[in-house]
């Protein structure tokens, strides 16, 4: 069953229109002193508010220019907190420094941190393939066009002698739907497949000409 509804006086509702911007507490407590009144709840007086649409204007964010009660102060000491708390110069437990692997999950590559800032984060380190890292150092750039193979199978072998530029349209007569299946084949036969595939690939190209 629902409680009575407080019954207000026409002055009584214009004070607390008037008052409306107040916080709730606050307002309650004014309205007590200058009525006298003792059968009405800050609760009472929040749903009445909340009813005539007299809302206080705030959203419960920090307003600019508001400073914070606990601004200067020191918190107060807490064992359990302080057990807890980020030392200096200590790293989280995610961190990974220049030097870690790990082999990506999707791909089979070996993932690399270099001790070299990251240029999309600032950060000063950052994750490479280890196996194009190691190509690159080694030979320059890989040329327009082309995309480093895999000689052995073995993407975990990243030697830069296992890897190749190849061209990019030699790869599908390697591998894939219609290719010669170079990376399940066994290593006497893959020099062969090798160089079919590029001696296929060089006359495709002749003909485009």
């Amino acid at each position: 069953m629902r409680g009575k509804a407080n019954p207000y006086s026409e002055a009584e509702l214009y004070f607390i229109e008037l008052l409306s911007l107040m916080p709730r507490a606050a307002l309650h407590e004014a309205f007590c002193k200058w009525t006298g009144r003792t059968d009405v709840s800050q609760a009472a007086i929040a749903n009445l508010c909340k009813r005539k649409g007299w809302l206080t204007g705030r959203d419960g964010k920090i307003q600019k220019g508001n400073t914070p009660a606990n601004k200067g102060k020191k918190m107060p000491y807490n064992p359990n907190s302080v057990r807890t708390q980020f030392k200096k110069g200590a790293r989280p437990h995610t961190y990974r420094g220049a030097g870690h692997e790990r082999i990506d999950a999707k791909d089979g590559y070996v993932i690399m941190i270099v001790d070299e800032t990251n240029p999309w984060t600032g950060a000063p380190t950052r994750p490479v393939l280890k196996h194009r890292y190691l190509w690159e150092k080694k030979n320059g750039p890989i040329p327009e066009g082309t995309r480093l193979k895999c000689l052995d199978g073995d993407k975990t072998n990243t030697d830069p002698s296992n890897w190749e530029a190849v061209p990019i349209g030699l790869i599908p007569r390697l591998s894939g739907r219609f290719g010669r299946g170079y990376d399940q084949a066994p290593p006497e036969l893959k020099p062969t497949i090798m160089a079919t595939a590029k001696l296929e690939h060089a006359i495709a190209e002749r003909q485009k000409k």
